[in-house]
């Protein structure tokens, strides 16, 4: 969050080894997506690349970049809904940077642009290695 502005009430209950539990078996855990960090102020994740995340030419799909950073994301709105509340993705945009290839580890960094009532939106840079290779916004609707 930008400096100076103070968290909502978060809820502490969401945390990595919770995300480990609730991925299993869930679309994002079949791909491997991993939380290595959860806070009031930051997700970080991590996905190694195997076959099951290419598109035929041997990189990595863009689908699969867009459900890394969307399910990072995804636990920071998650660590920040009142109880009872839910919610799900409502717009999204990826810009990918740097290709990726099986091998491949892939990390990232969510942080909150706004945590608000209704919405929030989230931006996730994916890292390979040291380089920057995709940047994701997307905004998320309180339900």
């Amino acid at each position: 969050m930008p400096a100076g502005r103070a968290v909502s009430s978060t809820n502490k209950a969401i945390t990595v080894a919770l995300s480990g539990e609730r991925l299993a078996g869930t679309f994002p855990g079949s791909l491997g997506v991993e939380l290595t960090e959860l806070s009031d102020e930051r997700v970080r994740g991590r996905m190694r690349v195997d076959k099951r995340h290419l598109h035929p030419a041997g990189y990595v799909h863009g689908g699969a970049w867009v459900a890394f950073a969307d399910t990072v994301a995804a636990w920071g709105t998650l660590r920040h809904l009142p109880e009872g509340r839910g919610f799900t993705t409502v717009e999204l945009k990826i810009n990918v940077l740097a290709s990726a290839r099986e091998g491949d580890e892939l990390t990232a960094v969510g942080e909150p642009l706004h945590v608000g009532s209704r919405t929030h939106v989230w931006q996730v840079k994916v890292f390979r290695a040291a380089r920057l290779a995709a940047n994701f916004t997307c905004t998320q609707i309180v339900l």
